[in-house]
Formats: structure tokens, sequence, C-alpha cells
């Protein structure tokens, strides 16, 4: 606390005014600083609500990509299924198609197998048939 000095009439006019004044400056610097400080609170405020935008949209992307992420992956496992199926009943149907022509095949060779029999008897006959002429030939040839 500040000691005036006294005079006849009171303090010294001098000093009060000087004190006065210096009281209005500091007043008058603490009111600038208080008015600063609130134009500074009302932009960070403003910059807070900002970022607080920035981030509910980021938690919305978010949210989105892993929902996205997670129908990619569903569709991805439902295709997989769906291939696979299709893959069986492919190879089912090449194993039966396979098994009908070896079948077939196998018929053929049977067939086959029963011609070359009956042929190799044809012809065992016809050989012997012209062997039998051959001999009767011989024989009149010696008889004769």
């Amino acid at each position: 606390m500040e000691k005036f000095t006294r005079e006849q009439d009171g303090y010294n006019k001098a000093e009060v005014n000087k004190f006065i004044d210096d009281v209005i400056v500091q007043t008058e610097a603490v009111i600038n600083r208080v008015k600063s400080q609130q134009e500074e609170i009302k932009s960070l405020k403003k910059e807070l609500e900002h970022y607080k935008t920035i981030e509910e949209t980021l938690k919305s992307a978010l949210l989105n990509a892993e929902k996205a992420s997670n129908d990619i992956k569903k569709n991805a496992i439902e295709e997989s299924k769906i291939i696979v199926m299709d893959a069986k009943r492919n190879a089912s149907h090449i194993i039966n198609d396979a098994l009908i022509r070896a079948e077939k095949v196998e018929v053929k060779a049977e067939t086959l197998e029963r011609n070359i029999i009956t042929f190799k008897r044809k012809l065992k006959l016809i050989v012997e048939q012209q062997l039998a002429v051959v001999e009767d030939i011989e024989e009149l040839d010696l008889k004769g």
C-alpha cells in the first residue's frame, strides 16, 4: 500500500494524482489483457469446435470403412462358398463323365477281344481247311 505525504489541505495532490494515473494505467493494462485473453479463449473455442467436427468426421469415416470391410469379407466368404460348391459340382460331373467313358472303353475292349478270339478261330479253321486241301492235293499227286 502506498503512503502519501500530508499537506495542509490533505494528501499531496501530485502524489495522489500520480498514484491514480498509475492505477488507471495498470487497470487499463489488466482490462486489455483480459480482452486479449477473452479473444484468445474465443478463438481457441472456435478451433476446438473445428477439431471436434474433424474428430466426428474421422469417427464416421472409420465406422464406414469398418462396415465396408466387414461387407467385403462377408461377400468374399459367400463367393468362396459358391466357388467351392461349383467346383465340387463340376468335379462330380467330370468324374461321372470319366466313369461313363471308361465303361464305354471297357465295353469296346471286351468286344474287340471277343472279335479277335472269333477271328482267330475262323482263321485257324480256314488255315486247317486249306491245309487239308493241300494234303488232299499231295495225296492226289502221290497216287497219280
